[in-house]
């Protein structure tokens, strides 16, 4: 695996993140507001998901490769008065920053993707935590009315790390097998094959180019094909856009099939 992002960049972008999503938070009307891309969630609630969990996975990369996840001990109530929240929230990051940096790209450290075509180190935590506090940032701005795209190069990223991270498992898919393309307009490719061995993605060429056509790769099409931005890609496969805002080639009902899956591991 290639990462498209350097780890330094990674954290460079996890605290430009969470800076975003502060300032959301900061200025939200209520946060008693619902947050429409998380209904089961109010703003405080989604606060409180990044906030924690920021905190826990700081410890489960101080704890190294250990066998399982890690809790934040002796973590401070997360207070409800707006300035002392972000205060909380700068805090949750900054811990988590600080314990990858400490790390290093290349230690191991527990993961929940031991199946996937992600690493367990902390360079892969870091890619994911990334994309976590890219998508529930553009929750938090969605939630006040001020949704921004999410910067290109962590969209472009973000693809990848989706398919690398949250679908690659060695479990047999159920259906008959299948692939899903991916085609962001900034010129990226990936293809996603869904068979007896699991789910596995690889990068490809984007569609019309010289390389792509002069290789002939993948002659066989692809079972539904996707075109996008990056930005609409990542929001669409994190489902908080719906459909009709991608463009969608082949089967459509595919996409149903890989939401339903739930492979066993």
């Amino acid at each position: 695996m290639t990462t498209t992002l350097a780890f330094p960049a990674l954290l460079r972008l996890i605290d430009e993140r969470s800076r975003a999503f502060r300032t959301a938070v900061a200025s939200a009307p209520s946060l008693d507001a619902q947050v429409p891309t998380c209904p089961e969630w109010t703003l405080f609630d989604l606060a409180r998901h990044i906030g924690e969990g920021r905190r826990d996975w700081a410890a489960t990369v101080a704890a190294g490769p250990a066998p399982a996840k890690s809790a934040a001990e002796d973590t401070p109530a997360m207070p409800r008065e707006r300035e002392a929240l972000v205060a909380w929230l700068a805090e949750s990051t900054e811990q988590l920053v600080d314990a990858l940096r400490e790390a290093g790209p290349d230690r191991g450290c527990w993961t929940w993707w031991a199946a996937s075509q992600s690493p367990e180190t902390c360079g892969a935590v870091a890619r994911h935590q990334l994309q976590q506090m890219a998508v529930h940032t553009y929750d938090a701005q969605i939630t006040v009315g001020a949704p921004e795209p999410l910067p290109v190069d962590v969209a472009l990223d973000g693809v990848e790390e989706f398919l690398f991270t949250c679908v690659a498992t060695t479990s047999a898919w159920p259906h008959k097998p299948t692939a899903f393309d991916f085609h962001a307009t900034e010129g990226h490719s990936w293809r996603l094959t869904l068979d007896g061995d699991g789910a596995r993605s690889t990068r490809i060429s984007a569609p019309g180019t010289t390389l792509a056509a002069t290789a002939g790769e993948h002659p066989n099409p692809a079972g539904v094909s996707v075109h996008g931005t990056a930005n609409e890609l990542v929001l669409f496969v994190y489902d908080r856009i719906p459909a009709d805002s991608v463009q969608l080639e082949g089967d459509a009902g595919l996409f149903d099939l890989l939401r339903d899956w739930e492979p066993e591991e």
